[in-house]
């Protein structure tokens, strides 16, 4: 019955898509001409500048916002990060333009999907991890860095999940380097320091650290400070980060041989979080929303699942920003297994016209350690580089003051990732699928384990028919 019920939902998913392009046939097609004719236009108002020749190849780098890529572009060409948004965004950059599609990351893939069947100029694109193999994986759009002069040499002190990522493993470039990354984000657990000495009477970073190194310690940790607050405080934020940090502990694929995998980390993910969740040791909010953040400015929520991007991103309101009521009062831990939240890889256009620039841009941003170093403190960014980052770390490096003091005595937040970062290790379990796939067992797992009271065998059922749903080509029995 299970498998008709998925066959039934492939069939529906089929059905579906059909009467969609027939019915969304000729607006796409109009939308395409005036995506076409958009780009046609750009391109004659760029050859009709008068500080531009007509036949000068403009150099395009494309992202999802402006987070990064903007920077990386002004450490190559020694300009201010002050302005260098704008003047991109205003074509002031000789030789440079940048896309900036204002979108969430996975918008990005399908926006570059579009660019390619649209044979738009483009020639380095950033990919974020979660889907970064779809276009690692397609030789067609993206090219070996080898071909471009760049090999394993260029980057001998790397993150290995990082260089894992980046290396594709099917079609003519299998086994090649592919993407490189200029970041690594390992992730943490970042809590309130006066409100773990208050429950847990732990008073430094590593005496926290022994009281939720495991993830049993991390559940007997959460219902003490439960019952402790009748409720009123959690350990965790969200299932969302508490998922980001398990799902890192898998030591087999989501898939092998076209099936779908569900191992042992599972169960015991689901067994964790509900065992959280019935004790109020993690919060009931989801991730990204206002309520989200809110928890840590009220105090509702002791800690939260950082990566290295985060800390400047949305944990700072959810501390409350610098001078709020809960500034300051941080600290932060390993948490109780080394992973790694996001990530972007850069990767080059096989059509690209500006190779030579290619080049140039990632060898800056990824194997250059005085770039490097230099990038590391002025964004900040935890750079992809363990030599550059340990000698600033020695060095007690103040990476950026406003978020250094978001903790007690200013600790230094990218010390105690560090670790984290060397630990981790994906070798041999990257797939396409991985997103789709964890996000698919993570609502599978809310929808019916922990809000639905439904069996594990159930949950299981459940995750297998969104998983057929959401990748039909993948075998789910």
């Amino acid at each position: 019955m299970n498998t008709l019920k998925r066959t039934l939902a492939l069939a529906a998913t089929i059905a579906m898509a059909a009467a969609s392009l027939a019915s969304c046939g000729d607006d796409a097609k109009n939308n395409d001409t005036k995506d076409t004719q958009t780009t046609t236009a750009a391109k004659a108002d760029d050859n009709n500048d008068g500080d531009k020749k007509s036949d000068e190849k403009v150099f395009t780098v494309a992202a999802w916002n402006h987070d990064d890529a903007p920077y990386l572009i002004a450490q190559w060409k020694g300009l201010s990060f002050d302005t260098i948004v704008g003047d991109l965004s205003d074509d002031k950059v000789e030789g440079v333009h940048f896309i900036d599609m204002s979108c969430g990351g996975g918008e990005a893939a399908e926006k570059y999907d579009q660019m390619f069947n649209n044979n738009e100029d483009l020639d380095v694109y950033f990919c974020e991890a979660d889907w970064a193999l779809k276009f690692v994986n397609d030789d067609t759009r993206t090219m070996a860095l080898e071909d471009l002069g760049i090999d394993d040499s260029a980057f001998p002190n790397i993150y290995s999940y990082t260089d894992d990522i980046g290396k594709a493993t099917e079609g003519a470039n299998a086994g090649k380097r592919v993407g490189v990354s200029w970041q690594a984000a390992a992730g943490g657990f970042a809590y309130r320091a006066d409100l773990a000495e208050q429950y847990l009477g732990v008073k430094t970073p590593d005496e926290m650290q022994a009281k939720i190194g495991s993830w049993e310690d991390f559940i007997a940790a959460a219902q003490s400070i439960s019952e402790q607050t009748n409720k009123g405080v959690a350990l965790a934020d969200t299932l969302g980060g508490l998922w980001q940090a398990y799902a890192c502990g898998r030591t087999t694929p989501w898939v092998k041989d076209n099936k779908v995998e569900i191992d042992d980390s599972c169960k015991d993910f689901a067994d964790t979080a509900k065992a959280l969740w019935d004790c109020g040791g993690i919060t009931k909010n989801t991730q990204w929303t206002d309520e989200w953040k809110a928890a840590g400015v009220t105090g509702n929520c002791m800690g939260y699942f950082v990566s290295t991007w985060g800390f400047g991103n949305f944990f700072m309101d959810a501390v409350g920003g610098v001078g709020g009521e809960q500034y300051g009062k941080w600290a932060v831990c390993q948490g109780p297994v080394p992973y790694y939240w996001g990530g972007t890889w850069m990767v080059v256009n096989p059509a690209s016209d500006n190779k030579e620039e290619a080049k140039a841009l990632i060898l800056s941003a990824t194997s250059d350690e005085a770039a490097m170093k230099d990038y590391a403190v002025k964004k900040p960014e935890y750079v992809n580089n363990s030599k550059v980052m340990d000698e600033l770390i020695a060095s007690d490096t103040v990476f950026n003051q406003d978020i250094s003091g978001i903790f007690v005595d200013n600790q230094n937040y990218f010390k105690a990732l560090a670790d984290n970062a060397k630990k981790i290790n994906f070798n041999g379990l990257i797939t396409p699928y991985d997103s789709t796939l964890k996000g698919a067992f993570q609502n599978a797992v809310k929808d019916k384990y922990l809000e639905g009271g439904a069996t594990w065998e159930e949950t299981k059922e459940e995750f297998l028919d969104k998983a057929a749903e959401a990748a039909p080509d993948l075998d789910v029995d």
